[in-house]
């Protein structure tokens, strides 16, 4: 990756105050970028992850939401590369309110293509999610396995992908969709299951889980900005999708397991059925190939997954005011 790439580049990050949002933003920073920041914004001006690098010169904070087009029209204009991370992501909620997921992750989507096509950005970065390809029909996933919605969620995230492939089919527009596998390291909030593990497991001998048998491929949050990072500075001539995975993953159990060796603590795991999705709605093994990301972009997972769970678990103990509703939070 050039380091130099995004010096004095001017680039918007949308759900910059978010939980992968916030490592991109400042990883840009870092590499010399300007960034425009944008955040939902909410009657008490909070700014999310932000808050602590929010005094920073080159940091321009847009308080305002991607449904709406005009606002969006704003905050891309004069930029060189959008990373687009903005979307509702509770895999539970989305069966509760869906219509919420299809205008904020599709229509938001579209808001944002439209926009990087009138001001004929330089490169849209889409993020995508491991949830689209459903549960494996085959191991390693690659970018060419067949996409599944089995959830709301994920059904709006396969939509806004097709959506920016779309957009490049019908008007030239350069796009990049990234497809994370499960992302986990410090900030993640308690939506997530490595975060609940932590958090329970710190607080109680009882750790409350849903199903935990299923498989994922878990990435650390450092290794997935770096991989959008690389993905900006390779601008294809086509739609090109790209993994960010480990090709190595474990159930949810025994995640579970190794969370409490490295926490010192002996637990054990209560089935709690209200935290179970739907039967079919499950997804029951992600693990990732991204040898294409590998070699088109010279991305690799730099921390392994015991190395980032010290870090999280670390993180979480300084946080722990955070992680108070752990047990009853429903992830």
């Amino acid at each position: 990756m050039n380091t130099d790439f995004f010096k004095d580049r001017t680039v918007a990050v949308t759900g910059a105050a978010g939980f992968i949002g916030s490592h991109l933003t400042e990883a840009l920073l870092a590499a010399g970028a300007k960034v425009k920041a944008l955040t939902r914004y909410n009657s008490k001006s909070d700014t999310g992850w932000l808050a602590k690098t929010a005094p920073h010169p080159d940091l321009t904070i847009v308080a305002g939401d991607i449904r709406d087009p005009f606002m969006v029209d704003r905050l891309v204009d004069g930029c060189d590369t959008i990373f687009h991370l903005a979307a509702l992501i509770g895999i539970p909620f989305s069966y509760t309110a869906p219509q919420s997921y299809v205008e904020t992750n599709i229509n938001g989507t579209l808001n944002i293509l439209e926009a990087a096509r009138r001001h004929r950005t330089r490169l849209t970065v889409l993020t995508s999610t491991s949830e689209v390809y459903g549960t494996a029909q085959r191991v390693p996933i690659d970018e060419e396995h067949p996409l599944q919605a089995q959830s709301p969620y994920s059904a709006s995230k396969i939509s806004a992908d097709m959506l920016g492939n779309s957009y490049h089919c019908a008007f030239g527009l350069p796009v990049t969709i990234i497809r994370p596998f499960n992302t986990f390291g410090p900030r993640q909030s308690l939506r997530a299951v490595i975060p609940t593990i932590i958090a329970q497991a710190l607080q109680s001998r009882c750790v409350k889980l849903g199903d935990t048998r299923p498989v994922r491929d878990f990435n650390f949050v450092s290794d997935t900005a770096a991989g959008f990072l690389a993905a900006a500075q390779h601008a294809p001539g086509r739609a090109e999708v790209y993994n960010l995975a480990t090709g190595r993953a474990q159930t949810i159990g025994e995640t579970a397991d190794l969370i409490a060796e490295l926490v010192g603590s002996r637990i054990e795991i209560e089935h709690d059925a209200s935290r179970d999705r739907p039967a079919d709605s499950e997804v029951m093994r992600l693990l990732g190939n991204a040898e294409k990301a590998r070699r088109e972009l010279g991305w690799q997972p730099a921390v392994d997954f015991r190395t980032g769970l010290q870090q999280t678990i670390a993180w979480v103990r300084e946080n722990q005011q955070a992680y108070a509703d752990a047990a009853s939070f429903k992830s």
